[in-house]
């Protein structure tokens, strides 16, 4: 049988813009009758969200009711939840909801949010960055790389991906078209593998530069875009200075075992009572000790400085009686 894949369509000519979503209207819905089932999605926020999200339910609430969509605030069980009603006639309004609840869950503000809402080929994702770095302090370091020097490297991305980004713990939020949206998890999770995202900074430039030139466009563009190389620069250790020991043919003295120091010390033969309260009374005195030490260390600021002793000024008499002295001299 002849394939009718590729037949002309007459209603696909140039004016057909096939990625413009058409808002979805109730006239649309051809039944007027509701969903067979409810549909129902349901978040947990953390704690620090819950004064904020008291405060905007009620505008949550508003705005899922033009959309015909239940939803419920549990703070008790500190969870968000988002149904389907009779009057719900968009299939699309309750995964939107859902999209909602989830951005306003990693503190996304709401009126940012709310743009999911639309119908403009806007899109969210969430990127989990807690699992790909084991070492806390490194994944704090790789996390700051994402916002830059005063959240410099995250406005590139946004102006370059036409995405809002924002960072929170352990996720990063996304917001914005398709496109954008595969850019920015691509430069999250390559910056989390030790990827500076500055190397994908200047690949969207430059990307960008490339698509305005109409010639390019069905051409490849890797011979135009940088490659780099990793280059692993390992820093220099100091240099321990060990100090030279005379030489001697004889290996060094066997050292005593812990047993055998605890057989001079008498240690051995105590109970486990008594070693306790030997361990008790060595902890004490070294925090007595610590004590002491810290103690002095706060007087310290108290002691005043030495001073040298005031000199003695010669009072102006001195010169007139040694003059006088010199007079009586020579009457004598």
């Amino acid at each position: 049988m002849p394939s009718t894949h590729n037949r002309d369509k007459p209603w696909d000519d140039g004016t057909v813009d096939k990625w413009t979503v058409p808002e979805f209207k109730p006239e649309d819905n051809a039944t007027g009758q509701p969903f067979a089932e409810e549909s129902s999605f349901a978040t947990l926020f953390p704690k620090y969200r819950e004064a904020y999200l008291r405060e905007i339910w009620g505008e949550v609430t508003r705005a899922l009711e033009q959309m015909h969509v239940a939803c419920v605030l549990d703070l008790v069980e500190g969870s968000m939840t988002v149904k389907t009603t009779r009057k719900t006639y968009d299939p699309a309004a309750i995964l939107k909801a859902r999209d909602l609840i989830k951005l306003l869950a990693r503190s996304v503000p709401l009126p940012q949010a709310q743009k999911i809402l639309h119908d403009d080929l806007l899109a969210c994702d969430i990127i989990k960055i807690g699992s790909l770095v084991s070492n806390k302090d490194r994944f704090i370091k790789r996390r700051q790389r994402i916002l830059g020097p005063q959240g410099n490297t995250l406005k590139a991305l946004e102006l370059l991906t036409n995405c809002y980004i924002l960072v929170q713990g352990n996720t990063v939020a996304a917001m914005g078209p398709y496109k954008g949206l595969k850019e920015v998890r691509r430069v999250v999770e390559d910056c989390m593998k030790n990827i500076h995202p500055i190397y994908h900074i200047k690949e969207l430039m430059i990307k960008r530069e490339l698509a305005k030139n109409p010639e390019l466009a069905n051409e490849s563009w890797d011979r135009f875009l940088p490659h780099f190389k990793k280059r692993n620069v390992q820093r220099k250790k100091p240099k321990k200075v060990r100090a030279n020991k005379p030489y001697t043919p004889f290996p060094p003295a066997q050292q005593p075992r812990k047993i055998d120091l605890q057989l001079e010390s008498g240690e051995y033969f105590l109970s486990k009572r008594e070693k306790a309260q030997q361990a008790d009374e060595e902890k004490r005195e070294q925090r007595e000790q610590k004590k002491l030490e810290k103690k002095a260390e706060r007087e310290k600021d108290f002691v005043p400085p030495e001073e040298d002793a005031p000199k003695k000024r010669k009072s102006s008499d001195e010169p007139e009686k040694k003059k006088k002295k010199k007079k009586h001299r020579k009457e004598e």
